[in-house]
């Protein structure tokens, strides 16, 4: 039967996302298998700069057009601000409009998803070939494959240049600074400073759309509805039976199901969840859901990264501000449209680092992005001239918050609360995260840049002036993560060994959203990696084996391989 005739399928993907992309790559690689792919937003153009040109990454995020545009409830510990959380509403979801930053997060990150009860398997040995599968590294334009990194995966990464002097003197000043330089902070090492990778190919961003959807889009057995909202997933008793959905936002379709797969993100998974009947009774009967299963973890345990912008004006004329002057825009589009190079072909964020904010820090817990020019997401600048900034936040905060719905209406976002600075440890890390990177950025290989720290300014000093700002002027990392965790305990909404909901038939979830803790760095990968392992375990297939290989650990409290195993490394080793 022709996929445009069906109306049932084998699997219905909620959210042509990150995550959504490549379960129906992998699941659809089976002829026999019909899946449909619902996504809410538009369609990412081919012809679409917006999407497509590296550089162009802030014009997406705020618009209407791409983005769902959620704000949090007023943040008691940010003065009340509501903050801003951008997330994709176009084919490929966030991995759309993200800042194309490919991290990995560190091993330890796996290893403690590991000691939950259940999340054996999800350590980093085991989660490794996974990241391998997904990716074809290339460094400097060459294939680079090894014992940590793939060489023949649909996502194609690319190494930042980092030329510019600027980042000489940033890696410079980390290490005047007591920091290591490490040659790939994706492989062996995560711990240090170094250039970053990107989902960046041959001058255009690479999404998940383009990296795993549209190769496959021919495929007689797959069909992608954009501008297609689900509303409601429907029910027989305890199983998953089909998805009611608007399309164009106006009219209302449903269709069957053998299983239903949510891969809408920590903030929509549990808002259809909800919505469907599925959470907290406490929280949904009030607002009159029909309960089809209580499950109090559903929408708790969200979890993000915040950051701020450290800036500083620059001496000398080698930043690129001047590049990207509004009337030089016409120029890096013509570059970027006819020969894929220039301003418009790279993100920036071609180098960074991680550290550890005190000695008491078992694994990195500061994340560095670094940026030669001092300007924000939304394209201010604090100064007409030159300058560079780092992005830096605490990675592990013990913040935890929540999504709810607010009614029966799909299309009113849900509510959602994060409480950033609610806890001593999170104002703590904060206030050493700004004082590492001030540390960074005054270091001798800045001089001949450094013209004084714009932002936040000499005035901010003490411990509460650095917590002021912070409450003032901290933004999202747009990473929110685990509202539908996996694991075993009562808090629990997804199995770690099959992605089934808890107590329910033919309902899985594959996203950000099953992160039992949010990761060290920014989760595109992480969540490309659980799709790729979940799709095996939907599929029945066979697990892919752990791989043996060492990697770095600043304290060695448990050995890698068996005692006496040559392998073994000692504590703080770095190999080369």
């Amino acid at each position: 039967m022709s996929s445009r005739k069906r109306d049932h399928w084998d699997y219905v993907i909620v959210g042509g996302g990150s995550a959504g992309c490549a379960i129906a790559n992998r699941i659809s690689a089976d002829p026999s298998t019909s899946v449909l792919v619902l996504e809410a937003g538009r369609s990412d153009f081919r012809i679409d700069p917006f999407i497509h040109m590296p550089a162009a990454l802030p014009f997406p995020i705020g618009s209407r057009f791409y983005d769902w545009k959620y704000e949090t409830e007023p943040e008691p510990e940010m003065k009340g601000r509501r903050i801003y959380h951008a997330r994709g509403k176009v084919l490929g979801g966030s991995s759309s409009i993200n800042g194309m930053i490919f991290q990995r997060g560190n091993p330890m990150d796996y290893e403690r998803w590991a000691k939950d009860t259940g999340l054996e398997t999800w350590d980093y040995l085991h989660c490794l070939p996974y990241f391998k599968r997904m990716e074809t590294l290339l460094v400097d334009g060459q294939r680079r494959a090894d014992t940590w990194r793939g060489g023949s995966g649909p996502l194609v990464l690319e190494r930042g240049p980092a030329t510019n002097p600027l980042f000489g003197a940033f890696f410079e000043a980390a290490q005047q600074a007591g920091y290591p330089l490490t040659d790939d902070v994706n492989g062996y090492r995560q711990e240090g400073f170094a250039r970053f990778d990107r989902n960046v190919h041959d001058g255009r961003r690479l999404s998940a759309a383009r990296a795993y959807l549209h190769p496959v889009m021919g495929r007689p057995n797959l069909r992608v509805e954009t501008l297609a909202m689900a509303t409601k997933i429907h029910f027989d008793g305890k199983r998953a039976t089909g998805v009611d959905y608007l399309r164009g936002g106006r009219a209302h379709r449903s269709v069957k199901a053998g299983e239903v797969i949510l891969c809408g993100g920590a903030i929509n998974t549990p808002q259809l969840m909800q919505l469907s009947g599925i959470g907290n009774p406490e929280h949904l009967e009030p607002l009159g859901v029909r309960m089809v299963h209580a499950l109090p973890g559903v929408g708790e345990n969200l979890q993000d990264h915040l950051e701020v912008y450290i800036q500083y004006a620059s001496k000398l004329p080698v930043s690129i501000a001047p590049g990207l002057a509004w009337h030089r825009r016409p120029g890096i589009g013509y570059q970027w449209l006819f020969h894929r190079r220039g301003l418009g072909a790279t993100n920036h964020f071609e180098g960074g680092g991680f550290a550890r904010s005190n000695d008491d820090v078992d694994w990195p817990n500061l994340m560095f992005h670094f940026l030669p020019i001092a300007v924000r997401y939304d394209g201010t600048a604090p100064t007409e001239g030159h300058g560079y900034q780092v992005h830096i936040g605490p990675m592990y905060a013990d913040t935890r918050g929540w999504v709810r719905i607010a009614s029966t209406d799909p299309k009113q976002h849900p509510k959602m609360l994060f409480n950033y600075l609610t806890t001593p440890n999170d104002r703590r890390e904060w206030v050493e995260a700004v004082r590492v990177a001030r540390d960074i950025l005054n270091q001798p290989a800045f001089a001949p840049f450094n013209d004084g720290e714009l932002s936040p300014g000499p005035s901010v000093e003490t411990d509460e002036e650095i917590l002021e700002w912070v409450r003032e002027d901290a933004e999202t990392a747009l990473h929110p993560s685990c509202t539908a965790k996996m694991g075993t305990d009562e808090m629990s909404v997804t199995d770690p060994l099959s992605m089934k909901v808890h107590g329910l038939e033919s309902l899985r979830v594959v996203d950000a959203s099953v992160f039992p803790y949010v990761t060290n760095g920014n989760i595109y990968a992480p969540v490309m990696m659980v799709a790729e392992k979940a799709a095996d375990l939907i599929l029945g297939n066979t697990p892919l084996p752990a791989e043996e290989v060492p990697y770095y650990r600043h304290r060695d409290d448990s050995q890698l391989y068996p005692p006496g195993d040559s392998r073994n490394h000692q504590p703080g080793e770095v190999r080369s």
